[in-house]
């Protein structure tokens, strides 16, 4: 027997995080539908003594659950919404089938991040039933938007408790972060991202007299160059760098004798909490206007970048530590890799946010997959985390 397939042996109290997985893949809630599974978790909520709180804009369902009080409020955040599976001759099961296989949970969600929410329920669920105080307000917020535009999700949440005067002190994501297993890494914050197309204009013209013709091609070349020209901060061991990358190029319909009289670049940025949209709007155009003053820039799908440091006092990431160290024995890697997250919508200067969650190494794949052991390993960190943090 395997060391992880004695931990689940060793953690049969721990079963339920395991059932509720299973409950939540079996509904093919693809982006932005929710396919009932809020339903179910207002109604599991409900019965625990929260009271919910439920709306839904352009499709999207959202789900706002709370109960106790005090002076810090601690929040559990997450999506019940997947992307497409893909090619179903590709699985090795149905991917809302939510089989195990071998040791290991299979189906879409299994990994980002039903497996998180039902971890979430099962501790939620192990702390109230063992009588612990709860000392503080405690919520839950879920959305079925976060695989998608993100617009009509996770931000409404952050509006709604700004009109209701609610500031989260503590955020908990359960996004999987971990490498191997679950508790070896955590994500203490996102770089931001956005897109921009880039839109040049030229003079057409025959190739054999340049004279008369401003290439736009070319003249988005001399662009390029600028661009990666950029000094971008180079980051730390805990947060990645600024970077541009250019991702598409496009002059219209090819003809060999024509100097093209537009062309178009798309590119993105990923970039540290050292940039805003502003100021990088500022310094793009700023470097384009160098080379050209007839451009269009437009830029989309913009995502805010945040970090959360480690604090001297009510430090959600020693905690976090804490909580992992009594189930693994050692301490996690801080993170910022990746793409985004609906975590940036909760961070402030004055919310800490953490995610936390099973290994992603199969995240938006086939077969996406999380071994057994690491959902029950998390349920057991998101205990102890509640234990730390609601009964203080």
């Amino acid at each position: 027997m395997s060391l992880r397939q004695s931990a689940v042996h060793s953690k049969t109290s721990n079963i339920k995080s395991i059932e509720y997985s299973q409950t939540l893949i079996r509904q093919p809630s693809i982006t932005p539908d929710d396919m009932g599974c809020q339903d179910w978790l207002s109604q599991k909520l409900t019965n625990l003594g929260f009271t919910c709180h439920r709306f839904n804009a352009n499709g999207v369902s959202n789900l706002i659950a709370q109960m106790g009080e005090g002076d810090t409020t601690l929040a559990f955040a997450g999506h019940t919404d997947v992307v497409p599976p893909g090619p179903m001759n590709k699985w090795r099961v149905n991917p809302f089938s939510a089989s195990i296989i071998d040791g290991e949970l299979i189906g879409r969600g299994a990994a980002d991040m039903k497996t998180g929410l039902a971890a979430m329920l099962a501790a939620t669920e192990r702390h109230i039933q063992s009588g612990n105080p709860i000392n503080q307000r405690f919520m839950w917020l879920v959305t079925s938007d976060e695989e998608g535009e993100a617009e009509d999700g996770s931000k409404l949440i952050a509006s709604w408790l700004a009109d209701n005067n609610i500031n989260l002190d503590y955020c908990i994501v359960g996004e999987p972060t971990a490498q191997s297993q679950t508790g070896d890494v955590i994500k203490v914050g996102r770089r931001g991202a956005i897109s921009a197309k880039l839109s040049v204009q030229g003079i057409q013209g025959h190739v054999a007299y340049p004279q008369y013709a401003d290439n736009a091609i070319h003249k988005m070349g001399h662009i390029i160059s600028r661009l990666n020209q950029i000094e971008w901060d180079p980051g730390s061991e805990d947060f990645p760098g600024t970077g541009l990358q250019i991702t598409h190029i496009n002059s219209g319909q090819f003809t060999d004798n024509i100097v093209p009289a537009h062309c178009e670049a798309h590119f993105n940025i990923r970039y540290s909490h050292n940039y805003s949209q502003q100021s990088l709007s500022k310094l793009i155009e700023r470097t384009i206007s160098s080379v050209t003053r007839d451009f269009k820039l437009e830029w989309d799908r913009p995502c805010e970048p945040y970090f959360t440091a480690n604090r001297e006092q009510n430090c959600l990431i020693h905690a976090a530590e804490k909580a992992i160290f009594k189930n693994l024995g050692k301490f996690p890697r801080l993170s910022t890799s990746g793409g985004t997250s609906d975590g940036r919508f909760f961070s402030s200067p004055t919310t800490q946010v953490v995610e936390l969650g099973v290994p992603n190494y199969s995240i938006h794949q086939v077969n996406e997959r999380s071994h057994i052991a690491d959902i029950v390993t998390l349920e057991d960190i998101y205990t102890d985390l509640l234990t730390n943090l609601l009964s203080i």
